[in-house]
């Protein structure tokens, strides 16, 4: 049997095609089988995500009796497979750092020192404040008549450790409270 042109480009595609789908096909649904078994006994496991920036990449974390033992990537993360830079690998040092501030540090008006403060006590501050401020300066109604239902006296600014949705909640959140400048600051 002769080999002609076309046979032989069918037979070449064809090849190609099933080398391509074999990979696909009989690859092990994760990567986990690569990466060796967690030598800590005795820990909870549990996935999280990397808080630094909005990427988004997954980690494991190993605890037990509420300490945290370990962080790593996630291999079956879809994000990172595994990896984690720089920052992600130190993430370890968030909970484990005794110069992690607990409370909140608080300097009243017109005081020169700073006292401790609980934060339930700052979040209740916090909003008392926001209400005030909005309430003093809410605009119903522009100088033409037209509603507009906003406070030009408060403003956002999103960082990029939040990832789509907590930027989607902020946002939803300002507006409800009628705050009309929001800014990020990979603008700034």
């Amino acid at each position: 049997m002769s080999i002609t042109r076309r046979s032989f480009l069918k037979g070449l595609g064809g090849g190609l095609a099933s080398m391509g789908l074999a990979e696909a096909l009989w690859q092990s649904p994760s990567w986990a089988y690569q990466v060796p078994a967690a030598k800590i006994k005795n820990a909870a496991i549990t996935t999280s995500i990397c808080p630094y920036c909005g990427v988004g990449c997954g980690l494991i974390v190993h605890s037990s009796n509420g300490r945290l033992l370990n962080v790593e990537g996630d291999p079956d993360h879809p994000i990172n497979q595994g990896s984690l830079c720089s920052k992600g690998q130190a993430v370890f040092q968030i909970v484990n750092n005794d110069l992690r501030l607990k409370k909140v540090k608080y300097r009243a008006p017109g005081s020169d020192d700073w006292e401790e403060k609980p934060l339930d006590w700052a979040l209740h501050i916090l909003a008392e404040r926001i209400k005030a401020t909005r309430d003093a300066h809410f605009i119903e109604k522009s100088p033409e008549g037209v509603t507009v239902n906003r406070t030009e006296a408060i403003a956002s600014i999103g960082g990029a450790a939040l990832n789509n949705e907590e930027c989607y909640l902020i946002s939803k959140l300002m507006r409800a409270l009628g705050i009309v400048y929001l800014e990020h600051q990979a603008r700034l």
